[in-house]
Protein backbone atom coordinates (compact mmCIF):
# COMPACT_ATOMS: atom_id res chain seq x y z
CA UNK A 1 0.00 0.00 0.00
CA UNK A 2 1.29 3.46 -0.89
CA UNK A 3 2.00 5.76 2.06
CA UNK A 4 -0.51 8.46 2.95
CA UNK A 5 0.83 11.74 1.55
CA UNK A 6 0.57 14.63 3.99
CA UNK A 7 1.71 18.26 3.83
CA UNK A 8 2.29 20.24 7.04
CA UNK A 9 4.24 23.30 8.30
CA UNK A 10 7.88 22.71 9.16
CA UNK A 11 7.49 24.74 12.36
CA UNK A 12 5.41 21.94 13.94
CA UNK A 13 7.65 19.10 12.78
CA UNK A 14 9.29 18.57 16.17
CA UNK A 15 5.85 18.15 17.77
CA UNK A 16 4.16 16.10 15.07
CA UNK A 17 6.86 13.81 13.63
CA UNK A 18 7.53 11.67 16.73
CA UNK A 19 3.81 10.90 17.05
CA UNK A 20 2.94 10.08 13.45
CA UNK A 21 0.97 6.91 12.70
CA UNK A 22 2.56 4.24 10.54
CA UNK A 23 2.27 4.50 6.78
CA UNK A 24 2.37 8.30 6.61
CA UNK A 25 4.72 10.29 4.41
CA UNK A 26 4.85 13.94 5.49
CA UNK A 27 6.40 16.74 3.49
CA UNK A 28 7.28 19.77 5.59
CA UNK A 29 7.05 23.22 4.00
CA UNK A 30 8.86 26.35 5.15
CA UNK A 31 7.30 28.88 2.78
CA UNK A 32 4.28 29.34 0.56
CA UNK A 33 6.05 28.29 -2.65
CA UNK A 34 6.97 24.95 -1.10
CA UNK A 35 3.46 24.49 0.26
CA UNK A 36 1.83 25.13 -3.11
CA UNK A 37 4.18 22.70 -4.87
CA UNK A 38 3.87 19.99 -2.20
CA UNK A 39 0.08 20.28 -1.97
CA UNK A 40 -0.45 19.02 -5.52
CA UNK A 41 0.00 15.36 -4.53
CA UNK A 42 -1.26 15.52 -0.95
CA UNK A 43 -4.28 13.63 0.37
CA UNK A 44 -4.06 15.45 3.72
CA UNK A 45 -2.91 19.04 4.19
CA UNK A 46 -2.43 21.64 6.91
CA UNK A 47 -1.79 24.93 5.09
CA UNK A 48 -2.24 27.76 7.58
CA UNK A 49 1.18 29.29 7.96
CA UNK A 50 1.25 32.05 5.33
CA UNK A 51 -0.89 34.67 3.58
CA UNK A 52 -4.55 34.11 2.77
CA UNK A 53 -4.05 34.33 -1.00
CA UNK A 54 -1.20 31.80 -0.98
CA UNK A 55 -3.18 29.50 1.30
CA UNK A 56 -6.12 29.54 -1.09
CA UNK A 57 -3.79 28.92 -4.04
CA UNK A 58 -2.28 25.90 -2.27
CA UNK A 59 -5.71 24.51 -1.43
CA UNK A 60 -6.95 24.88 -5.00
CA UNK A 61 -3.75 23.29 -6.31
CA UNK A 62 -4.28 20.22 -4.11
CA UNK A 63 -6.31 18.23 -6.63
CA UNK A 64 -5.95 14.96 -4.68
CA UNK A 65 -6.90 16.48 -1.34
CA UNK A 66 -9.39 14.54 0.79
CA UNK A 67 -8.94 16.22 4.19
CA UNK A 68 -7.93 19.81 4.95
CA UNK A 69 -6.97 20.71 8.51
CA UNK A 70 -6.87 24.28 9.80
CA UNK A 71 -6.23 25.68 13.26
CA UNK A 72 -8.43 28.68 12.46
CA UNK A 73 -11.98 28.50 13.82
CA UNK A 74 -13.61 30.84 11.28
CA UNK A 75 -13.97 29.35 7.80
CA UNK A 76 -14.98 32.43 5.80
CA UNK A 77 -11.49 32.92 4.33
CA UNK A 78 -11.34 29.41 2.85
CA UNK A 79 -12.57 28.43 -0.66
CA UNK A 80 -15.55 26.61 0.84
CA UNK A 81 -17.46 26.21 -2.41
CA UNK A 82 -14.52 24.45 -4.05
CA UNK A 83 -14.00 22.23 -1.01
CA UNK A 84 -17.68 21.28 -0.97
CA UNK A 85 -17.72 20.55 -4.70
CA UNK A 86 -14.66 18.30 -4.38
CA UNK A 87 -16.09 16.66 -1.23
CA UNK A 88 -12.98 17.53 0.79
CA UNK A 89 -13.38 16.93 4.51
CA UNK A 90 -12.58 19.92 6.71
CA UNK A 91 -11.58 20.20 10.37
CA UNK A 92 -11.10 23.54 12.09
CA UNK A 93 -9.50 25.03 15.18
CA UNK A 94 -12.65 25.50 17.20
CA UNK A 95 -11.74 25.86 20.85
CA UNK A 96 -7.97 26.22 20.40
CA UNK A 97 -7.94 29.91 21.35
CA UNK A 98 -11.40 30.24 22.87
CA UNK A 99 -10.13 31.26 26.31
CA UNK A 100 -8.02 34.16 25.09
CA UNK A 101 -10.75 35.42 22.73
CA UNK A 102 -13.27 35.30 25.59
CA UNK A 103 -10.79 37.16 27.81
CA UNK A 104 -10.45 39.82 25.11
CA UNK A 105 -14.21 40.32 24.90
CA UNK A 106 -14.43 40.92 28.65
CA UNK A 107 -11.42 43.24 28.47
CA UNK A 108 -13.32 45.15 25.79
CA UNK A 109 -16.35 45.54 28.03
CA UNK A 110 -14.26 46.78 30.95
CA UNK A 111 -12.28 49.10 28.69
CA UNK A 112 -15.47 50.71 27.40
CA UNK A 113 -17.14 50.80 30.82
CA UNK A 114 -14.24 52.59 32.48
CA UNK A 115 -13.11 54.79 29.56
CA UNK A 116 -9.65 53.29 29.79
CA UNK A 117 -8.30 54.74 26.50
CA UNK A 118 -8.79 58.23 27.98
CA UNK A 119 -6.77 57.18 31.03
CA UNK A 120 -3.90 55.99 28.82
CA UNK A 121 -3.99 59.20 26.76
CA UNK A 122 -3.94 61.26 29.94
CA UNK A 123 -0.85 59.38 31.07
CA UNK A 124 0.77 60.07 27.69
CA UNK A 125 0.12 63.78 28.35
CA UNK A 126 1.30 63.40 31.99
CA UNK A 127 -2.08 64.75 33.04
CA UNK A 128 -3.55 63.77 36.41
CA UNK A 129 -7.28 63.21 35.92
CA UNK A 130 -9.62 64.34 38.68
CA UNK A 131 -12.73 62.70 37.21
CA UNK A 132 -12.92 59.11 35.98
CA UNK A 133 -13.66 59.13 32.23
CA UNK A 134 -15.81 55.99 32.48
CA UNK A 135 -18.14 55.29 35.37
CA UNK A 136 -20.39 52.53 34.11
CA UNK A 137 -20.63 49.75 36.70
CA UNK A 138 -20.82 46.25 35.27
CA UNK A 139 -23.05 44.94 38.04
CA UNK A 140 -26.68 45.04 36.96
CA UNK A 141 -26.01 45.46 33.25
CA UNK A 142 -27.36 43.05 30.64
CA UNK A 143 -25.49 41.42 27.77
CA UNK A 144 -26.81 39.81 24.60
CA UNK A 145 -24.29 37.38 23.13
CA UNK A 146 -25.07 36.59 19.49
CA UNK A 147 -23.39 33.27 18.85
CA UNK A 148 -23.55 31.05 21.91
CA UNK A 149 -21.06 28.36 21.00
CA UNK A 150 -17.83 27.63 22.83
CA UNK A 151 -16.55 31.22 22.84
CA UNK A 152 -19.95 32.74 23.51
CA UNK A 153 -20.47 30.53 26.55
CA UNK A 154 -16.96 31.33 27.83
CA UNK A 155 -17.71 35.05 27.55
CA UNK A 156 -20.90 34.49 29.50
CA UNK A 157 -19.01 32.58 32.21
CA UNK A 158 -16.59 35.50 32.56
CA UNK A 159 -19.23 38.24 32.58
CA UNK A 160 -21.56 36.59 35.09
CA UNK A 161 -19.26 37.05 38.13
CA UNK A 162 -19.24 40.80 37.38
CA UNK A 163 -22.99 40.79 37.96
CA UNK A 164 -23.88 40.95 34.28
CA UNK A 165 -27.12 39.22 33.26
CA UNK A 166 -26.37 37.27 30.06
CA UNK A 167 -28.72 36.11 27.31
CA UNK A 168 -27.39 33.92 24.50
CA UNK A 169 -28.51 33.66 20.88
CA UNK A 170 -27.95 30.59 18.74
CA UNK A 171 -29.49 28.88 15.72
CA UNK A 172 -32.00 26.95 17.83
CA UNK A 173 -33.82 28.59 20.71
CA UNK A 174 -34.07 26.89 24.09
CA UNK A 175 -36.79 28.52 26.20
CA UNK A 176 -35.95 26.35 29.21
CA UNK A 177 -32.50 27.94 29.50
CA UNK A 178 -33.41 31.37 28.13
CA UNK A 179 -31.50 30.94 24.85
CA UNK A 180 -33.02 33.02 22.07
CA UNK A 181 -33.28 31.94 18.44
CA UNK A 182 -32.47 33.91 15.27
CA UNK A 183 -35.95 35.48 15.13
CA UNK A 184 -36.25 36.33 18.82
CA UNK A 185 -33.54 38.80 19.75
CA UNK A 186 -34.16 41.86 17.57
CA UNK A 187 -37.39 42.95 19.30
CA UNK A 188 -35.49 42.88 22.60
CA UNK A 189 -32.39 44.84 21.58
CA UNK A 190 -33.35 47.87 23.67
CA UNK A 191 -33.11 45.72 26.81
CA UNK A 192 -29.34 45.23 26.59
CA UNK A 193 -26.31 47.29 27.57
CA UNK A 194 -23.84 45.02 25.76
CA UNK A 195 -24.26 43.48 22.33
CA UNK A 196 -21.51 40.89 21.85
CA UNK A 197 -20.87 39.22 18.49
CA UNK A 198 -19.37 35.73 18.72
CA UNK A 199 -21.03 33.99 15.77
CA UNK A 200 -19.36 32.48 12.69
CA UNK A 201 -19.39 34.43 9.43
CA UNK A 202 -22.04 32.88 7.19
CA UNK A 203 -24.65 34.16 4.79
CA UNK A 204 -27.11 34.27 7.69
CA UNK A 205 -24.88 36.41 9.92
CA UNK A 206 -23.55 38.89 7.37
CA UNK A 207 -24.46 42.46 8.49
CA UNK A 208 -26.46 41.02 11.38
CA UNK A 209 -26.05 44.46 12.97
CA UNK A 210 -27.09 47.18 10.55
CA UNK A 211 -29.02 50.46 10.52
CA UNK A 212 -32.23 49.04 12.01
CA UNK A 213 -30.42 47.19 14.80
CA UNK A 214 -28.37 50.22 15.84
CA UNK A 215 -31.55 52.34 15.83
CA UNK A 216 -33.24 49.80 18.11
CA UNK A 217 -30.46 49.80 20.71
CA UNK A 218 -30.59 51.97 23.82
CA UNK A 219 -28.35 55.08 23.66
CA UNK A 220 -26.08 53.57 26.31
CA UNK A 221 -25.52 50.31 24.43
CA UNK A 222 -22.01 49.21 23.56
CA UNK A 223 -21.09 46.74 20.81
CA UNK A 224 -18.26 44.19 21.09
CA UNK A 225 -17.17 42.20 18.03
CA UNK A 226 -14.63 39.38 18.42
CA UNK A 227 -16.12 37.34 15.56
CA UNK A 228 -15.74 38.63 11.99
CA UNK A 229 -15.90 42.14 10.59
CA UNK A 230 -18.68 41.46 8.12
CA UNK A 231 -21.14 40.66 10.91
CA UNK A 232 -21.46 44.45 11.19
CA UNK A 233 -22.62 46.91 8.54
CA UNK A 234 -19.59 49.12 9.14
CA UNK A 235 -20.88 52.36 7.56
CA UNK A 236 -24.05 52.01 9.66
CA UNK A 237 -21.92 51.55 12.79
CA UNK A 238 -19.91 54.67 11.97
CA UNK A 239 -23.13 56.65 11.56
CA UNK A 240 -24.44 55.31 14.88
CA UNK A 241 -21.24 56.29 16.69
CA UNK A 242 -20.98 59.70 15.06
CA UNK A 243 -24.63 60.39 15.86
CA UNK A 244 -24.25 59.26 19.49
CA UNK A 245 -27.00 56.70 18.91
CA UNK A 246 -24.92 54.11 20.80
CA UNK A 247 -22.30 54.63 23.48
CA UNK A 248 -19.32 52.81 21.99
CA UNK A 249 -17.80 49.86 20.18
CA UNK A 250 -14.90 47.50 20.82
CA UNK A 251 -13.85 45.91 17.53
CA UNK A 252 -11.23 43.20 17.31
CA UNK A 253 -12.28 42.65 13.69
CA UNK A 254 -13.09 45.01 10.82
CA UNK A 255 -13.82 45.06 7.11
CA UNK A 256 -11.37 45.03 5.43
CA UNK A 257 -8.34 43.84 7.35
CA UNK A 258 -6.03 45.58 7.70
CA UNK A 259 -8.23 48.65 7.89
CA UNK A 260 -7.23 51.36 5.40
CA UNK A 261 -5.36 54.24 7.01
CA UNK A 262 -8.02 56.73 5.91
CA UNK A 263 -11.02 54.65 6.93
CA UNK A 264 -13.41 56.80 9.02
CA UNK A 265 -13.77 53.97 11.54
CA UNK A 266 -10.36 54.90 12.97
CA UNK A 267 -11.68 58.26 14.17
CA UNK A 268 -15.25 57.31 15.08
CA UNK A 269 -15.97 58.44 18.67
CA UNK A 270 -15.78 55.86 21.46
CA UNK A 271 -14.53 53.20 19.08
CA UNK A 272 -11.64 50.93 20.06
CA UNK A 273 -9.96 48.82 17.36
CA UNK A 274 -7.62 46.00 18.36
CA UNK A 275 -6.44 44.75 14.92
CA UNK A 276 -7.65 41.13 15.16
CA UNK A 277 -5.27 40.41 18.04
CA UNK A 278 -7.67 38.54 20.33
CA UNK A 279 -6.83 35.08 19.07
CA UNK A 280 -3.12 35.90 18.88
CA UNK A 281 -2.81 37.01 22.49
CA UNK A 282 -1.58 33.59 23.64
CA UNK A 283 1.39 31.26 23.20
CA UNK A 284 -0.16 27.78 23.08
CA UNK A 285 -2.45 27.71 20.03
CA UNK A 286 0.11 26.20 17.64
CA UNK A 287 1.10 23.49 20.12
CA UNK A 288 -2.52 22.59 20.82
CA UNK A 289 -3.28 22.70 17.09
CA UNK A 290 -0.41 20.31 16.35
CA UNK A 291 -1.63 17.88 19.01
CA UNK A 292 -5.13 17.97 17.52
CA UNK A 293 -3.72 17.39 14.03
CA UNK A 294 -1.82 14.30 15.18
CA UNK A 295 -4.90 12.97 16.98
CA UNK A 296 -7.02 13.43 13.87
CA UNK A 297 -4.32 11.92 11.67
CA UNK A 298 -4.47 8.73 13.71
CA UNK A 299 -8.24 8.80 13.43
CA UNK A 300 -8.07 9.35 9.67
CA UNK A 301 -5.77 6.38 9.10
CA UNK A 302 -8.13 4.19 11.18
CA UNK A 303 -11.20 5.55 9.36
CA UNK A 304 -12.59 6.89 12.64
CA UNK A 305 -14.65 10.12 12.98
CA UNK A 306 -12.51 13.25 12.93
CA UNK A 307 -12.66 15.71 15.81
CA UNK A 308 -14.04 19.18 15.06
CA UNK A 309 -15.15 18.29 11.53
CA UNK A 310 -17.25 20.99 9.89
CA UNK A 311 -19.35 21.22 6.74
CA UNK A 312 -17.81 23.38 3.97
CA UNK A 313 -21.22 23.72 2.33
CA UNK A 314 -22.72 25.30 5.48
CA UNK A 315 -19.63 27.20 6.59
CA UNK A 316 -19.73 25.78 10.12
Amino acid sequence: MSPLKVVAPARVRAIVEPRLPDGVDVQWFSDSAQAIAMARDAEVAWLDQFSLSDRVEAILAAEKLKWLSTIIAGLDALPLEALAERKVRLTNGSGLNSETVADYAVMGALTLAKGFPDVVRAQDRREWLEVAPGRLEMDGTRALIIGFGTIGRMIAARLTPFGVEVTGVRRTADPTSGILGPDDWRPRLADYDWIVLAAPATGDTRAVLSEAEFAAMKPGARVINIARGDLIDQPALIRALNGNRIAGAFLDVTTPEPLHINDPLWTAPNCIITMHLAGRSQTTMLTKGAARFVDNLHRYTKEEPLLHEVDPAKGY
